[in-house]
């Protein structure tokens, strides 16, 4: 994350660590490229596009701004973003109040699918309940990095997991200060979990819960991960799973038991989640 490309004196402010990876790390794991901490002391500036790395920055003071997919967004302290540096990208320290950053630049494995996933749940720029885990973590990517021994790879392969797992939980419901609506979701979840077999319909659920449909539709989704539909699908196959194993029942009677009105249907979504039919899963795991 450098400063403007004109300036040819290093800022003693700006804390770089930048790596090559093995070609090992390459194949196999997530990889740093570089990672840093900057204390921007002017309006320092970056543009850039095609690049092979993904992005990710926490504000820790002053401002700035960041031009992202045809988007200007203002960013202030706790604000984070994530983005694809393929993309024609730049962003810029506000000269009066200079920003403060923690960033990563990295790769690898199955990064862009991860991003993938992360923009159905959330923007490229967006401000968590709080930024102190983001912190934490890459400042313990930058302690790691400082030197490199045999296994600072492997460990940091393992850091940017952690981290692209909290980027795809960053909104999740079990944070400490649980609102009106993450309780009544919570209550939601519980209730389809507990009557999953039984013919849950979204009207039904908006009105048991007060809650309008549609509303409850994105919010689960955003909570989640998943829509209301995926998560009731979801735990019907894992309870024929749990019958085709332990049970000598036939599939038309567990297709029934799981809450399936139609056998074909049953073992359509099933052969689609498992991608083998019913039997010869049957057959593969029976004890």
């Amino acid at each position: 994350m450098p400063q403007n490309f004109n300036d040819h004196v290093p800022n003693p402010l700006d804390t770089r660590i930048m790596k090559t990876p093995s070609a090992v790390a390459r194949r196999t794991f997530f990889y740093l490229q570089e990672c840093g901490h900057l204390k921007a002391g002017d309006s320092h500036h970056t543009s850039r596009q095609n690049l092979q790395s993904f992005l990710f920055a926490v504000v820790l003071d002053g401002k700035g701004s960041l031009s992202y997919e045809g988007q200007r967004y203002q960013l202030e302290g706790g604000d984070c973003f994530f983005i694809d540096c393929r993309a024609a990208h730049s962003y810029q320290s506000d000269a009066k109040a200079p920003w403060e950053l923690l960033w990563v630049h990295f790769n690898g494995c199955t990064t862009e699918e991860y991003y993938k996933l992360f923009l159905t749940q959330q923007q490229s720029v967006f401000h968590p309940v709080t930024a102190m885990k983001f912190v934490s973590l890459l400042q313990e990517l930058m302690r790691l990095n400082a030197e490199t021994y045999a296994d600072t790879e492997v460990l940091t392969s393992g850091l940017l997991v952690n981290l692209l797992t909290m980027l795809l939980t960053v909104n999740s419901i079990s944070e400490e200060s649980d609102t009106a609506l993450q309780v009544k979701l919570k209550t939601v979840l519980a209730h389809i979990d507990a009557n999953f077999t039984t013919d849950i319909r979204l009207d039904d659920l908006a009105e048991r819960f007060d809650i309008s449909k549609y509303y409850l539709t994105r919010e689960f989704k955003r909570a989640y991960g998943e829509t209301i539909f995926q998560h009731i699908i979801g735990l019907r196959i894992n309870y024929a799973k749990r019958l085709l194993r332990f049970t000598d029942k036939s599939v038309e009677e567990i297709s029934a038991l799981c809450g399936f009105n139609d056998q074909s249907y049953f073992s359509k979504q099933f052969k689609k989640a498992e991608n083998v039919t019913c039997l010869a899963f049957r057959r593969r795991w029976r004890d």
